[in-house]
C-alpha cells in the first residue's frame, strides 16, 4: 500500500489531500500543529502527528517519532500568507515568520525526513508553491512577503532537485490555483476538491528521475 506524509493537514488543501489519498487507499500520515483540535482530520481515521513548522525542534521530534517508517511521497503542503504586504508597512518580524514557514521549514523537514523518503518506493518530494512566486509572471507588484517566500522556496527546491537526484529522489513544485480556502477566500476560482484532484494527477504523472518542473494543478508549465 503506498504511503504519504502530508504537512498542514488540519484544514484547507492539506485536509483535502488527506481525504482524497485516504479514500484512494493510501496509508496517510497527516501532520498539523494540534491534532486534538483538528476534528475534520480526526474524522478521516488517518494517522496524525503534531508538527509546528515554525519550531525546528518540532520537526525533529516528528521525524524521531516516525523513525523506521517509510514514505513514498513527502508532501510539503503547509504555508502561510502573512500580514502587512504593502510597501511602506512591511513588518520585518512578519517577513521572517513567513520565510521560516514557507521557505526554511519545508527544506528542513525534507532534511529530517530524508531517511523515511529513501526507504519508500517512489522517493518523491512534492512542494506546494505559488504562481505568485514566479518573477516572470509578476505584473501587479505587491504581496512582497508572500511572493518572496515562494520565490525563495522555488530556488531552494531547485537545489534540492540537483542534490538529491543521485540518491534517487525526485522533486516537484506545484501551484494549486486560486482555491476557495481560508487563504484564497470565497471568491477564488476553484474548490479544494478540484485543486487536489488536479494536483494528484500531476503527482501520478511524475516519472522517476525527471527534471524539476513548476506546474499548476491543471498541468500547465509555469515560468520561473
Amino acid at each position: 500500500m503506498p504511503s504519504i506524509f502530508i504537512t498542514g493537514a488540519g484544514r484547507g488543501l492539506g485536509l483535502e489531500f488527506a481525504r482524497q489519498y485516504s479514500a484512494a487507499g493510501w496509508t496517510v500520515t497527516a501532520a498539523c500543529r494540534d491534532p486534538s483540535r483538528a476534528s475534520d482530520l480526526a474524522a478521516l481515521s488517518v494517522e496524525t502527528v503534531a508538527l509546528d513548522l515554525a519550531d525546528a525542534s518540532s520537526i525533529l521530534r516528528a521525524a524521531e517519532r516516525l523513525a523506521g517508517r517509510s514514505f513514498d511521497i513527502l508532501l510539503n503542503n503547509a504555508g502561510v500568507y502573512g500580514e502587512g504586504q504593502q510597501f511602506g508597512r512591511l513588518s520585518e518580524r512578519e517577513w521572517e515568520r513567513v520565510m521560516l514557514v514557507n521557505t526554511i521549514a519545508p527544506v528542513k523537514l525534507t532534511e529530517a525526513f530524508l531517511p523515511h523518503l529513501l526507504a519508500g518506493q517512489r522517493k518523491l518530494a512534492v512542494f506546494l508553491t505559488s504562481k505568485m512566486g514566479s518573477i516572470a509572471d509578476n505584473s501587479s507588484g505587491g504581496s512582497y512577503i508572500y511572493r518572496s517566500s515562494k520565490a525563495a522556496l522555488n530556488a531552494a527546491v531547485k537545489s534540492l532537485s540537483i542534490d538529491l537526484a543521485p540518491r534517487g529522489v525526485t522533486t516537484l513544485l506545484l501551484h494549486p490555483g486560486w482555491v476557495q480556502t481560508d487563504m484564497g477566500g470565497p471568491n477564488a476560482l476553484i474548490t479544494p476538491e478540484e485543486s487536489i484532484a488536479g494536483m494528484r494527477r500531476r503527482i501520478d504523472e511524475v516519472e522517476p528521475g525527471q527534471p524539476l518542473k513548476f506546474l499548476d494543478y491543471a498541468g500547465a508549465l509555469l515560468p520561473w
